[in-house]
């Protein structure tokens, strides 16, 4: 008797030749099957993005949040855990147990300069916490938000090797981008792909979703192998902005915010205090003052933006209410199968709560989130909205670090900062089948543990051992230590005694209790004077500095921090001010004319920026027309930002969505036949574009200068003869939601024309030749 066995084809993803050879069943060997031992834990990782210390039920808040409750009530909760000031240095060090510079994140995915610690890819001999636990017999699963693959590597063409299933995960469905809306959400990728979304349906909302497909990824393995333990990482884009939530959601907190920042701190610090998370003697410090950071008075604010300003954290508050419906729904689909004794569930944020919403918050996320050198004094961060359209589709909002403060109660300053609020966050870590917790236990914990400990906790847990290669290459060691055994006892020393921190010219240093900090100014000298010195055993607010009464235990530190350094490559030192504009040559093939044709799938968003950004352009729309006709010819953008072209009732229109202003105006009737509709965007001084519609060659209409759609805007990709996703206009969307054109279309030719003189890559530019001339 024989039998047919293939020929592998690896490298393949399809094997489309002819069957291998036939081989005598005696021959026959079966190849191993890598499974994990029976029994081992399921593991579920839930991270939220810029959630605060206090933003949960178990860590004070008001909000509900049952399901973080009921995790609280049976497990541990980590007091003093501490992360990353942002999050894709969190995210890279939560997966690799690598500090975030050793792993190639020594920022967000959204640069290159060409240094190894800010590739903003995990190197390959970087091993990831899926690739192990797939090694080990487990299914790997990914939800939400990635940010680990740098923004020129997240278009169709580019290199997959930073993508989620190329770091060891089975399956993906999410967002590669930093944030997203929540309602039109921009370039969903699943698995490999990203899916081509003609429009979604009215109360689609992206939470929801994300947790639709979890639940179907969990239900699908469990059709097919009954055994098999899982890895799930669910990454939310909640609490990023831009925020938005469900209408359902928000009416449960509507005016439950109007008593202001001040009232909500006090309250959630007296509840931290009654459940032990902090100890009777430790104060709320007062408001944030340092400049740039400083918080009003709820009090002294007028009744129109205190009315404003709370309608911004009912929003914030609706989405964390949402956020724990979504784990119940997760946790609830395990317990159906009778797993959830025997599944690890861990919940936290990678950063603390954010200050990028301002003084004042703003209604228009991508216009105050622009981080651009030179903005004129007029540039407007915010944009007139009616109250009731606050967290909704129409809108792109972030509440006013006012809130963020709260978030962080009780710690000072925000995201970004390596003081507490920066980087301390709740922690929360169920398993009632480990036995870890005595009956007369609280589950509190107290010790000081870091982000890059938490892989080698959930190896120790599951019995898994990290292999010492990767891809041939002897894998880098990581930097974390497990804390089992400070879950097995309240009274177990820290497993992490010391950690550095850094970011963005903010540094700190953590040793044995005693904690040295800065708030680096941008552009300042980096030097001994910034380091603050606090004893955080006794001070865990950062309230006393220390560093004059103590000056020889803050060089200590301070040398400590040096020597951390130069180990983790955090060195050359950068602020952000330069180094975040230098991007390497190949991208430049990424600004050359481009001739889209109809059927083009949407242009992903950084590869259609580098056509527009900071700079002169051209747009060309070749199409034919018969009267009736209507349609979008060429869409970029959404309600953050953008610009349209398009017929309707037999004329060309144009509409300019200016961080949320729009601008609409007419370039006249049309007759039947061939047509070129060009659409001109010339730099101004001060981030402004002259714009000019000319159809065959004859000017027909414009707009005044606009303020320049830059940073992050337009958020969502290049569209031809549509505008899916995000609405450029609501008006056109209300009318006729993605608005296909009837016509046809022969072509959509960009052509990038002359960069603006205030370019950041031009400085980046200047900057290199003057390296190169005294080299």
């Amino acid at each position: 008797m024989t039998s047919a066995i293939p020929e592998p084809a690896r490298g393949y993803e399809r094997w489309p030749g002819r069957v291998g050879r036939t081989v005598p069943e005696t021959q026959r060997a079966w190849p191993r099957e890598r499974r994990a031992p029976e029994g081992s834990p399921n593991i579920v990782v839930v991270l939220l993005d810029d959630m605060g210390y206090s933003d949960i039920g178990p860590f004070g808040s008001e909000i509900a949040t049952p399901n973080l409750d009921r995790l609280a009530a049976g497990g541990f909760r980590l007091t003093n855990y501490h992360t990353t000031p942002v999050c894709s240095p969190a995210r890279a060090a939560a997966l690799t147990g690598l500090n975030p510079r050793r792993a190639g994140y020594a920022s967000v995915a959204n640069s290159d300069p060409g240094l190894p610690n800010l590739r903003l890819e995990l190197d390959e001999d970087v091993l990831a916490l899926p690739e192990i636990l797939r090694g080990a017999g487990y299914a790997t699963f990914a939800i939400g938000k990635w940010h680990l693959t740098r923004d020129a590597l997240m278009n169709d063409a580019a290199s997959k090797h930073t993508w989620p299933l190329q770091r060891g995960f089975d399956r993906y469905y999410g967002t590669l981008e930093g944030c997203n809306s929540f309602f039109h959400p921009n370039r969903l990728i699943r698995d490999n792909s990203p899916l081509d979304l003609v429009d979604v349906p009215d109360g689609y909302y992206l939470t929801d979703d994300l947790t639709d497909n979890a639940v179907a990824m969990i239900k699908a393995l469990r059709a097919n192998d009954s055994r098999k333990p899982f890895f799930f990482y669910f990454a939310h884009h909640a609490m990023h902005g831009p925020l938005g939530a469900k209408p359902v959601d928000l009416q449960k907190y509507r005016g439950r915010y109007a008593q202001g920042w001040d009232e909500v701190r006090r309250r959630r610090h007296a509840k931290q205090v009654g459940q032990g998370i902090v100890g009777p003697d430790v104060p709320l410090p007062p408001r944030n003052a340092e400049p740039g950071f400083d918080v009003p008075s709820w009090e002294s604010l007028p009744a129109e933006q205190q009315r404003l300003f709370a309608r911004h954290m009912e929003v914030y508050a609706a989405m964390v209410d949402t956020v724990d419906q979504s784990l119940g729904r997760v946790l609830d689909t395990i317990a159906s199968y009778g797993e959830l004794d025997n599944t690890i569930v861990i919940f936290t944020s990678d950063n603390g709560g954010t200050a990028e919403g301002g003084r004042e918050g703003t209604r228009s996320y991508f216009s105050r989130f622009v981080h651009v050198a030179g903005l004129p004094a007029d540039w407007n961060p915010d944009v007139d909205r009616d109250l009731d359209l606050l967290g909704g589709p129409q809108t792109m909002i972030h509440y006013p670090r006012g809130w963020g403060m709260a978030s962080n109660t009780p710690f000072r300053f925000y995201k970004g900062q390596t003081f507490a609020g920066g980087v301390r966050v709740p922690f929360l870590l169920s398993w009632p089948a480990g036995r870890l917790r005595r009956t007369d236990d609280n589950g509190l914990r107290h010790q000081y543990q870091y982000v890059t400990d938490l892989l080698p906790t959930l190896l120790e847990l599951a019995g898994v051992t990290s292999p010492e290669v990767r891809n041939g290459l002897a894998a880098k060691s990581v930097d974390g230590f497990s804390f089992v055994p400070v879950l097995e006892s309240e009274s177990a020393e820290s497993t992490h005694p010391e950690q550095y921190a850094e970011f963005g010219g903010n540094r700190g240093y953590y040793s044995r209790g005693w904690k040295i900090v800065t708030n680096h100014r941008p552009g300042a000298d980096f030097d001994d004077s910034e380091w603050e010195l606090y004893d955080v055993r006794s001070d865990p607010t950062e309230l006393h500095n220390l560093a004059d009464a103590e000056p020889a235990r803050l060089k200590e530190l301070a040398d400590a921090w040096e020597q951390a350094a130069w180990a983790n490559t955090v060195f050359p030192l950068a602020d952000g001010r330069t180094l975040s504009a230098v991007r390497r040559p190949a991208e430049t093939e990424l600004e050359r004319p481009l001739r889209l044709l109809p059927g083009t799938p949407k242009l992903e968003r950084y590869r259609s920026s580098k056509l527009v950004n900071l700079r002169s352009f051209t747009v060309d729309v070749a199409f034919h027309y018969s009267p009736g006709d209507q349609g979008v010819l060429v869409a970029h953008g959404d309600q953050g930002g953008g610009y349209l072209l398009y017929v309707e009732d037999c004329e060309v229109r144009g509409a300019y969505n200016e961080y949320g202003r729009l601008h609409e105006f007419s370039a006249g009737r049309i007759g039947g036949g061939r047509h070129v509709v060009r659409w001109d965007a010339r730099w101004l001084p001060d981030f402004r574009w002259a714009i000019t519609v000319q159809v065959d060659g004859t000017t027909r209409g414009g707009l005044e200068p606009m303020a320049m759609l830059i940073g992050m805007a337009p958020f969502s990709g290049i569209d031809v003869g549509t505008n899916r996703g995000g609405p450029v206009s609501w008006g056109v969307h209300q009318r006729h939601r993605d608005f296909p054109f009837d016509g046809r279309i022969d072509s959509v030719t960009y052509a990038p024309g002359e960069l603006a003189a205030y370019s950041p890559e031009l400085v980046a530019q200047a900057e290199r030749d003057i390296a190169e001339f005294y080299d």
